[in-house]
C-alpha cells in the first residue's frame, strides 16, 4: 500500500478533519495528510522533525523519510534551503531517521484521520486563521499540527488566556484558590488553559465552565482517549463549550514524556502561567519552567508555610522570580503589565531546544549545558553555547530549566553551576 493515498482518498480524509464548509484544495489536503503523518511518526517536541519540516515543507520532508534518504542527502537539502551548517550537524539526522522510519505506516495515518472524523476531531496546522500565535515562540519544537475537539471558533480562546496549573493531590485550600481564580479570570474575559488532570487542573476547568467561561484542556494522548478516566464527563463538557487539544493523533496513549511535552503547549499558548498549589518537585513546576524559558509572566499563589503542598509555589517566589499573586485581579494585572512591554502577537523566535523538565530527568541539551557550566567561574551564554555546541537560544532555554531545578544560578557576569 503506497504511503500517500490517491487524490480522491486524500481529499476525503482531509474533508473529515476540517470545519464544515471550509475551502479545501488538493495542495491543502496533501499538507494536512503530511502533517497528520508527522504527528504519527515523530514524538512531541522533536526538534529535528520541526527543523526539517520548516526548512523543506511538510510534504517534501515526509517523502524523504518514505524514500529512505541518507542523512548526508538530507543534510545537503537542508543546507541548500539555507539552514546553517552547525544547526544541521547538531540536528542528529542519522538518529532522527532511525526514530522515524520504524513508524512509517500508511494504515496508521489513515486510521488516525478516519477516527478523528468519527469522533468529531479536527486538524489545525500552522497558517490556519486561529492557529495559536504563541506556539511560534517554540521554534522548531512547535507542534507540527494540533488535533482538537470543540466549537468552530474554539481556538480563538488563546488570544486572551491564562494557564492555571497545580498539584494533582490538591488540598481543600488549593481547590478553593483554583475555583476563585478561575471564576474571577473568566469574569475578566480570560479563557482558562490547563491540563485536565485531577486536583487543581480539574477544578480550574470546572470553575470556568460554571462561570459560563471558555476553557481549553491540553491532553498528552489522543483527543478521542479522555484521560484521566475520571474526567470523561468533564472533558466532554470542555469539548462542547471550549476545546480539547493534543498534538498526538487519535488513538495515541499518554506517556510520561508526552505529559512533560504537553506542558510546553500550555505555557506557550497562554499569556501567563499561574501555579496555584504545588509541592517541592511537582510536575506543575515543569510548566512553570516552560513559561520562564519563553519569557511569559509567571505567578505563584502562596499557601500555609507548614503545608508541603505549597512548597513549590514558595520556591518559585523565593528563588525563581515568580510574582506572588493572591487574587484573580492580581493575576490579570500580571498579564496587563507584560503586554505593555511586548505585543500581543508574540514575535517569531528561532528557539532550538527541547524545553526543560523541572523536577524530572534532564534533556540531552540540559545535560550538555550543565556540563559546560563551571562551579566557580561565571560563563556567559555565548561561551556556554560554544562549549556545549548548541545555539544561544537553546542554551538560554536550558539555563531556565536548570535554574528552576536549582542546578544553576545567574550572577552579574554569567551563569555558574550550583554544588
Amino acid at each position: 500500500m503506497p504511503f500517500e493515498p490517491d487524490e480522491t482518498t486524500m481529499m476525503d480524509l482531509a474533508t473529515g478533519v476540517r470545519p464544515p464548509g471550509a475551502a479545501l484544495t488538493a495542495e491543502l489536503a496533501a499538507e494536512l495528510h503530511a502533517r497528520a503523518a508527522w504527528s504519527c511518526i515523530s514524538e512531541p517536541g522533536d526538534g529535528t522533525a520541526g527543523l526539517v519540516v520548516r526548512a523543506l515543507g511538510a510534504v517534501p520532508a515526509l517523502r524523504l523519510v518514505i524514500e529512505a534518504w541518507s542523512p548526508d542527502r538530507v543534510a545537503r537539502e537542508l543546507l541548500a534551503a539555507g539552514v546553517e551548517q552547525g544547526t544541521v550537524v547538531a540536528a542528529g539526522l542519522d538518529r532522527a531517521l532511525e526514530r522515524w522510519r520504524p513508524r512509517l505506516d500508511p494504515v496508521v495515518v489513515m486510521i488516525s484521520l478516519r477516527q478523528a472524523a468519527r469522533s468529531g476531531a479536527r486538524l489545525a496546522i500552522p497558517g490556519d486563521h486561529d492557529w495559536p500565535a504563541g506556539l511560534e515562540d517554540l521554534g522548531v519544537h512547535a507542534p507540527l499540527a494540533l488535533w482538537w475537539r470543540g466549537p468552530a471558533d474554539a481556538l480563538g480562546a488563546f488570544r486572551e488566556s491564562i494557564a492555571l496549573v497545580g498539584a494533582r493531590a490538591a488540598t481543600r485550600y488549593g481547590e478553593h484558590i483554583a475555583m476563585e481564580a478561575s471564576a474571577g479570570l473568566v469574569d475578566r474575559g480570560f479563557a482558562i488553559i490547563s491540563g485536565a488532570a485531577y486536583g487543581i487542573d480539574g477544578m480550574a476547568h470546572k470553575a470556568a465552565l460554571a462561570s459560563s467561561g471558555r476553557t481549553v484542556a491540553f491532553l498528552a494522548g489522543g483527543v478521542d482517549r479522555p484521560y484521566p478516566s475520571g474526567h470523561v464527563d468533564l472533558l466532554e463538557r470542555i469539548a462542547g463549550e471550549g476545546a480539547v487539544i493534543s498534538e498526538l493523533p487519535c488513538g495515541a496513549a499518554p506517556t510520561k514524556w508526552r505529559f512533560l511535552q504537553r506542558n510546553r503547549l500550555i505555557a506557550a499558548t497562554s499569556l501567563a502561567t499561574i501555579v496555584l498549589e504545588a509541592g517541592w518537585r511537582s510536575g506543575s513546576l515543569n510548566t512553570a519552567g516552560h513559561a520562564a524559558a519563553l519569557g511569559r509572566p509567571l505567578g505563584a499563589v502562596p499557601g500555609p508555610v507548614t503545608s508541603p503542598a505549597s512548597a513549590g509555589c514558595h520556591r518559585l517566589i523565593r528563588e525563581y522570580d515568580a510574582v506572588c499573586v493572591t487574587t484573580a485581579a492580581e493575576m490579570a494585572e500580571l498579564v496587563a503589565e507584560h503586554l505593555v512591554q511586548v505585543p500581543l502577537d508574540f514575535p517569531e523566535s528561532d528557539t532550538e531546544t527541547e524545553r526543560g523538565i523541572a523536577g524530572g530527568g534532564r534533556t540531552s541539551e540540559q545535560v550538555r549545558v550543565f556540563d559546560a557550566l563551571s562551579g566557580r567561574s561565571p560563563r556567559e551564554v555565548g561561551d556556554l553555547a560554544r562549549r556545549a555546541g548548541l545555539s544561544t537560544m537553546s542554551v538560554r532555554a536550558a539555563l531556565g530549566a536548570l535554574g528552576l531545578e536549582g542546578a544553576a544560578r545567574e550572577r552579574a557576569t554569567g551563569w555558574v553551576r550550583n554544588a
